[in-house]
């Protein structure tokens, strides 16, 4: 039902950010207050019972859903952040994109050693920023409970990826 949702409310931008990809833009899901309600609750339902202290959010469609989660969970929001964007002290990852490398930061006292951390971004792909999410995460002492997503492109494999570190992959809608 979740899936039918979103898949309706999800549109296709062919050759964008570059020529030959079909970007899935999750921004007409933000029009329909009830669909993300849905897609909250969807989320929740699949945790069930899972130890979840805090959402970290990756920047910045993570923070989207994210924030909301967490807020209904009752736990901390964690945003993952560019380099240079968080104003205190940070703990940094950098990691290897296609064309390049990225750095990540979470501020320092972002949580407690042992905390149970959910990783939540909009989109899972190659699974690269939420791997290195992870890294940070547990460099930093914290414990990956599981990730969520409001869209996976399994063609992209990023699921065989992330599983490794946490079996707790929640996809809502898959392409």
């Amino acid at each position: 039902m979740i899936q039918k949702q979103i898949k309706a409310a999800i549109r296709d931008i062919p050759d964008f950010p570059k020529p030959g990809i079909i970007f899935k833009d999750i921004t007409p899901i933000l029009k329909d207050a009830a669909l993300c309600e849905n897609i909250v609750n969807a989320f929740i339902e699949e945790l069930g019972d899972t130890r979840i202290d805090a959402v970290a959010g990756v920047e910045s469609r993570g923070f989207l859903f994210g924030l909301t989660l967490a807020t209904k969970l009752g736990v901390p929001f964690i945003p993952v952040r560019k380099a240079g964007k968080l104003p205190h002290t940070v703990k940094q990852k950098v990691y290897e994109l296609e064309y390049g490398t990225a750095t990540i930061e979470l501020h320092t006292d972002a949580f407690k050693p042992g905390a149970h951390i959910l990783i939540h971004d909009d989109l899972l792909a190659t699974g690269g920023t939420v791997m290195a999410t992870s890294e940070l995460i547990k460099d930093m002492g914290g414990v990956i409970a599981g990730f969520s997503f409001v869209v996976g492109l399994g063609f992209l494999k990023g699921r065989e990826k992330i599983s490794p570190i946490c079996d707790k992959v929640i996809i809502l809608a898959n392409y």
